[in-house]
Parts: structure tokens; C-alpha cells; sequence
């Protein structure tokens, strides 16, 4: 927390002097009763003094000035607001090896449903899209605020579907992205929204253009690609009746998010997988403000006052 005005904070010098003032005084109510030497005298004439009740009203008082004081200085705290016309591309690999079953169900369903539950997890005005690749990258659901057309999109990705080769084209996805976001919307080839692309895969690069000649592009454009590599070094998939290898390799991956100053994750299980969209999808596609936040204090104060002129009329029959 911040005072946007915190030169008035000095005010709280003569909150200060108040507590000070009152202490003196009590302290010299207390002198004055010891100087009366006649003590039994003094506790027949003597009112009875209600001990604590007598200082709560000041302390409240007191409390609700500095809280006062403090509002007045305009504290702010750092909050994370949604950005205008935010945009988040989401690019699944859908080649046979998504199919490998390390990752149960298997690789590319536990991708769809982590990426509802990443979808869920983004604020209803962030445009989403959703790109599918294997050997080319196709562009399934262009950014759109519809959660409802994105989920059926999800839905939809099915290994050795949607696109037309064979392979791992992770560069093709990468531009597909960054394709998608100069069109967003009308202004945005003359001034793009804030974007940023999640692309996961399982594998290297095996076909289309170069990944860091992609990776290059979007950080150009300002486009961060957080990386997710899924699947575990035991993965198996079922080609032709046989049985072939189907270790994960983030290597491509890593390069691509360190290029666009994106983050690169791993993922061995369904729940690592969640953990990973929840992480990535706690910081896209936000801004830090500082918000004024004084009308809390004022608020509080204001409480307080009203607790002062309670006690005080409760116990003493008039106002402090």
C-alpha cells in the first residue's frame, strides 16, 4: 500500500499531541487526588470512577482521527485490472502423439479439459481463440468473447483432425497466433490489443517454418508465448499395430517461451496440467494499478465515530 498525497500524513504529528495532552492530563488528575490527604474522607465525597470506560470514548476518538487522517492521504493499493481488448490465443498440438495415454485419459484429452477450466479462469471480456497444429496449424475458433462457441471448439480437437499434414508444425502455430491477433478487430493492425499465446505440445518442431523465426515474430509484435510441454518420457503411441515411442521433448518448447519472454512449463499429469493453466492464466492479460482505496479508511473512521458518541452517551450521558 501507497499515499498518493502522503505529505498529509504529517497530520498525524497533532493526533499525536492529542494522545500526549490526554495522558498529561490524566496523569495530573491522578497527582491532584493524592495531595487530598484526608483518604476516607476523600471516598465519601469522591465520585466513583467508572476505570476503564472513562478512556475508551478518547481512545476511539483518537483512532477514528487517525484513520480520518489517514484517508485524507489517498492510500492506494496495487491491484490487477483486466486490460482493454485483451487477447489470448490458445494453440493445442494435435498430432498422433497427443494420442500417447501416459497422461490419462491421454495426452490431448487431458489437454481439452484443462483448457475449459483455463478458459473458465479468464475474465468474460478477454477475446480467446483457439488454433489446432500437427504437420500445419489451423485457426478452430477466431478470438472471441463467446465462452460458449470457444468450449464447443475445445471440444472438437481430436488427434489427426482439423488439419490437413502430419507432423508437429509448432513455428505454424506460433504464426497462426500472431496472425489472429492483427485481426482481432479493426484497430488492430494500426494498434494491436495486448495479447498473449499459449501453445502446447508434446514433441520438436517436425514440420512448416522455424520456430525461433515464429518465436521472433510475436516477440516483435509484443505477443509472449507461455509454453506447456505435456506427456512424460514413457509415452507410447499405436501406429499401424505396433507399438512406437513417444517420449515428450520440451526443448523447442523452452526455446520458443525464453525467446518471447513467455514461461515454460511441464506437465506430467491431468493435474499438473490444471496447475499450469491456473498459473499462466492468473497473470494474462492484466495490468497493476493502484486504486485509491480511502474511502475504506473514511469508512472505518466514521464507524468509530459513531462508537465514540455511543460509549460516551451510554456511560457518561453526553457526547465526547
Amino acid at each position: 500500500m501507497i499515499f498518493l498525497s502522503a505529505g498529509r500524513l504529517w497530520l498525524l504529528v497533532g493526533v499525536a499531541a492529542l494522545v500526549v495532552v490526554y495522558v498529561v492530563m490524566q496523569l495530573r488528575r491522578s497527582r491532584f487526588a493524592v495531595r487530598f490527604t484526608n483518604l476516607p474522607l476523600l471516598e465519601k465525597v469522591a465520585p466513583t470512577r467508572p476505570g476503564w470506560r472513562r478512556h475508551l470514548p478518547a481512545t476511539l476518538f483518537v483512532l477514528m482521527l487517525a484513520l480520518l487522517v489517514m484517508g485524507f492521504a489517498q492510500p492506494a493499493a496495487a491491484v490487477q485490472v483486466p486490460r482493454e481488448r485483451a487477447t489470448v490465443i490458445i494453440a493445442v498440438d494435435v498430432s498422433p502423439s497427443m494420442g500417447a495415454d501416459d497422461v490419462p485419459p491421454d495426452r490431448l484429452a487431458a489437454a481439452r479439459d484443462a483448457a475449459h477450466d483455463f478458459v473458465d479462469l479468464l475474465p468474460g471480456e478477454f477475446n480467446v481463440g483457439l488454433v489446432a497444429f500437427a504437420g500445419d496449424a489451423q485457426m478452430v475458433v477466431a478470438p472471441v468473447t463467446d465462452r460458449e462457441a470457444l468450449r464447443a471448439g475445445i471440444d472438437r480437437l481430436a488427434v489427426g483432425t482439423t488439419v490437413a499434414r502430419q507432423g508437429t508444425a509448432i513455428g505454424d502455430a506460433i504464426a497462426t497466433c500472431v496472425a489472429a491477433v492483427r485481426t482481432v478487430d479493426a484497430e488492430a493492425a494500426e494498434e494491436p490489443p495486448p495479447a498473449r499465446a499459449v501453445v502446447l505440445s508434446d514433441g520438436a518442431n517436425t514440420a512448416g517454418i522455424q520456430p525461433s523465426a515464429a518465436a521472433d515474430e510475436a516477440a516483435a509484435a509484443e505477443i509472449p508465448v507461455d509454453t506447456i510441454s505435456v506427456g512424460t518420457p514413457d509415452g507410447v503411441i499405436e501406429l499401424g499395430g505396433a507399438l512406437q515411442p513417444a517420449p515428450v521433448n520440451g526443448e523447442t518448447l523452452r526455446e520458443v517461451a525464453d525467446r518471447t519472454g513467455g514461461s515454460y512449463h511441464e506437465a506430467a499429469t491431468a493435474g499438473e496440467l490444471r496447475e499450469v493453466y491456473a498459473d499462466i492464466g492468473s497473470s494474462v492479460g492484466y495490468r497493476t494499478e493502484q486504486q485509491d482505496i480511502s474511502d475504506r479508511f473514511i469508512g472505518i473512521g466514521l464507524l468509530l465515530g459513531l462508537a465514540t458518541a455511543s460509549t460516551s452517551l451510554l456511560w457518561f450521558s453526553r457526547l465526547p
